[in-house]
């Protein structure tokens, strides 16, 4: 009897959602959303329902959905009954250029228009495309790109007494930089790199497609430079600490046989970079292209006609976010000085085998983690 009465509200809650959906005329329809975001001030991409002490990027574009008309307010409540979700679970901090939602949406007229004029400006939908039904963005996803843009000053050598503004990244720097990040393309074990897995577990091992710094650039005096990586899918702080190790190789801390022993069983000490500089780019969907993207309904998930909007919104909201923080916080700075108590000598007998000047011997370490934001 219980069921039964359960049975009809459920059913008249259906068919009230279906007559407001009659009523506006406006079906719904399986989409992806192309979003970026200054993360500053939020305490990631994902959603904390009923959890209102840490906004998150989710919270926002919830209520932009609920306010335009795409979704009723239960949706809101329940992002199960949209079928949301995201292809990334960026974390605290992190801003996006290119992240992909999907989602089920009443496709109301400038549908764009009337979402964006209810976000904050540092939260943009800069693009819509239709996709299939079953379509879930972050199962669909082949590999997601990051980019990590730095301070130049932080591969400056331990030794060397550097003044900040004034400090350019030589050639031969670039090029050990390059080099150690190269080192990390193929498929490893990361388990070092992030805290959620141990040396046995068989989801440690990730895929890594490309990893490099490009050409230095001055910002506001200072000289920064960017990292990029792509790579199938990213444990939490994996980036972060991937690039930790390089700048403590760099700078002098630890040898360069410490990212190779990462790998191994052993526990190695790995520093985290700050999460400022962490910038989810874009999101891949090769599979899903080519078997959908051409069948004369779908259209592959590309955004090269948003190129240009994506770009503008980095110089707008990205970069000088990251310049500024930088600046006032000195996030970089700051943590540059918690290197030097981070242990890159761990294996003790391993080390003492292998390095013969016992001067060298701190200089080597392990790794242990990473930041990211994916899965």
């Amino acid at each position: 009897e219980e069921n039964g009465h359960q049975n009809k509200r459920l059913k008249r809650d259906v068919d009230e959602d279906d007559a407001e959906d009659q009523s506006k005329k406006s079906p719904k329809r399986k989409i992806v959303l192309l979003m970026a975001y200054s993360g500053k001030g939020y305490h990631g991409m994902q959603r904390n329902v009923g959890s209102s002490q840490f906004k998150t990027i989710e919270d926002d574009l919830v209520s932009a959905l609920v306010q335009s008309g795409c979704i009723p307010e239960n949706h809101g409540e329940d992002m199960k009954k949209m079928s949301f979700q995201r292809c990334a679970r960026t974390d605290k901090g992190v801003s996006a250029a290119g992240q992909i939602v999907s989602l089920k949406v009443r496709l109301i007229d400038d549908i764009l228009e009337k979402i964006n004029n209810h976000l904050p400006s540092h939260i943009r939908i800069l693009g819509l495309k239709r996709v299939t039904g079953g379509f879930n963005s972050k199962n669909k996803c082949d590999a997601r790109t990051y980019s990590y843009m730095l301070p130049t000053f932080a591969f400056a050598h331990k030794d060397l007494d550097v003044q900040e503004e004034v400090y350019r990244l030589d050639k031969e720097t670039l090029e050990k930089v390059n080099k150690l990040l190269a080192c990390y393309k193929g498929t490893h074990n990361f388990h070092n790199f992030t805290s959620q897995k141990g040396p046995r577990d068989p989801s440690a091992k990730r895929y890594i497609m490309e990893m490099y710094c490009g050409e230095p650039f001055v910002r506001e005096n200072v000289e920064f430079a960017v990292i990029e990586v792509k790579g199938q899918s990213f444990m939490m702080h994996q980036i972060r600490k991937m690039i930790g190790l390089v700048i403590a190789i760099v700078k002098g801390y630890a040898a360069e046989s410490i990212i190779e022993r990462s790998w191994g069983e052993e526990k190695v000490d790995v520093p985290k970079a700050p999460g400022l500089g962490l910038v989810l780019e874009r999101v891949h969907f090769e599979k899903y292209n080519r078997r959908f993207g051409n069948d004369g309904l779908h259209e592959p998930l590309e955004w090269t006609e948003e190129e240009e909007k994506i770009a503008v919104f980095k110089e707008q909201y990205i970069y000088p976010t990251i310049i500024n923080t930088e600046r006032e916080e000195r996030s970089m700075a700051n943590w540059l000085n918690t290197l030097s108590i981070h242990d890159f000598n761990s294996s003790a007998v391993e080390m003492q085998a292998s390095n013969k000047n016992s001067k060298n011997s701190s200089d080597l370490d392990g790794s242990d983690g990473c930041d990211d934001d994916s899965d």
